[in-house]
C-alpha cells in the first residue's frame, strides 16, 4: 500500500491498555494537565529519536478508540494539523503544542471521541510531528517507524501522568505510528476471524482510490470502490443460488443463513467503524451479484 501520510508529518499516537478494559473517567485534558503530558511525550520520543526535538509536537490531550484514528484520510490527525497551522508563534523554533478541554472544561468538537466506540481495552491519544525541515522530518519519520513498535513504551512518569490525569487504570503505555497500529489492529482482527474483511479496510486507508474486492464464500460479497463497500443483499433464495447450496435445502438451512446474515452486520458494524459508508445492494434469485455490485 502507499505511504499512510504523503505531506511527510509523522503521525503517531500512545497507546493505552486498560485493566479489565475500565474505561478512563475523562474524555479530555484541562490545558495545564494537557501541557505536562505533552512536554513529557515530547521527552520521551526525543529519547527514543533526536530528531524528534527539532519539530512540532502537536497532541491531543484526549482518548479515543484506535478506529477512530484508523480512518479514510486520517481524520482527527489532520484537525491536529489544522490547530498546528492556526497555532501562534510559526517560525520561532520547535514548539510543544497541547489541545484538550476550554476554558468552560468542555471538550471541543475536534477532540470529542465517538460514544458508540467505548468499552475496548485500547485506547489512543493522537499526535503530530512537523516541522520546517523537510530533511529532519523524514529522518525522524522513518526512525520512529524503526524504533517505536519494538522499543517504544512510554516512561514510567509519563504513563503515570496519564494514569491518574484520565482517572484511568492504565496497564500499558506505548507508542506507536500509524503504521504501527494498522499492523497490530490487523493481528487483532485476524485473531477475531475478520482477516477476509482487512484488505478492504487497508485499502480504504492507504490507497483509497483503488478498488478492492471481499469474494471468499461463504463470506459475504463486498466490493471497496469510490469511498464506500457495496455488500451484496441478497433474499433466502438468493443466498442459495448465489453459494451453490440446492435450493431445496434452502428451509433446512435457514440457520445458517441468518447466521450469514449476522455476519453481514458484523462486518457492516466494523466497516462504519472506521469511517467507510456501507451501502447495500440487494439481489434477487437469478441475477449475478457480482456484476450489479460492479455496475
Amino acid at each position: 500500500m502507499s505511504n499512510s501520510n504523503p505531506d511527510m508529518n509523522a503521525l503517531g499516537l500512545m497507546a493505552l491498555e486498560l485493566a479489565g478494559g475500565q474505561q478512563p473517567n475523562k474524555a479530555a485534558l484541562p490545558s495545564d494537565q494537557a501541557g505536562e503530558l505533552t512536554a513529557l511525550v515530547g521527552r520521551d520520543l526525543a529519547k527514543l529519536v533526536p530528531q524528534v526535538s527539532g519539530l512540532d509536537l502537536v497532541l491531543a490531550a484526549a482518548h479515543f478508540d484506535p478506529a477512530e484514528v484508523l480512518r479514510p484520510g486520517w481524520p482527527i490527525h489532520r484537525r491536529l494539523e489544522e490547530l498546528q497551522m492556526r497555532a501562534p508563534g510559526r517560525n520561532q523554533g520547535p514548539r510543544l503544542l497541547a489541545f484538550g478541554t476550554d476554558v468552560n472544561g468542555d471538550v471541543p468538537l475536534p477532540l470529542q471521541a465517538d460514544s458508540a466506540l467505548t468499552g475496548g481495552g485500547l485506547r489512543v491519544v493522537p499526535f503530530v510531528l512537523t516541522g520546517s525541515d523537510t530533511g529532519l522530518l523524514q529522518e525522524a519519520r522513518d526512525a520512529l517507524e524503526d524504533v517505536l513498535l519494538a522499543n517504544g513504551m512510554a516512561q514510567p512518569d509519563t504513563a503515570m501522568l496519564a494514569q491518574n490525569a484520565f482517572g484511568a487504570q492504565i496497564e500499558h503505555a506505548r507508542y506507536f505510528t500509524l503504521n504501527d497500529l494498522a499492523a497490530m489492529m490487523a493481528m487483532q482482527y485476524d485473531n477475531q476471524g475478520l482477516a477476509a474483511l482487512w484488505p478492504l479496510l487497508e485499502t480504504a486507508m492507504f490507497a483509497p482510490g483503488e478498488e478492492q474486492w471481499l469474494e471468499a464464500p461463504p463470506e459475504p460479497l463486498l466490493r471497496y470502490v469510490g469511498g464506500e463497500v457495496r455488500m451484496a443483499l441478497f433474499d433466502p433464495a438468493g443466498w442459495c443460488s448465489h453459494y451453490a447450496h440446492d435450493n431445496n435445502d434452502c428451509d433446512r438451512l435457514q440457520r445458517v443463513y441468518e447466521q450469514y446474515l449476522m455476519r453481514q452486520r458484523q462486518m457492516a458494524a466494523v466497516l462504519e467503524a472506521h469511517g467507510v459508508d456501507v451501502l447495500y445492494v440487494h439481489v434477487h434469485d437469478g441475477q449475478d451479484a457480482k456484476a450489479i455490485l460492479a455496475h
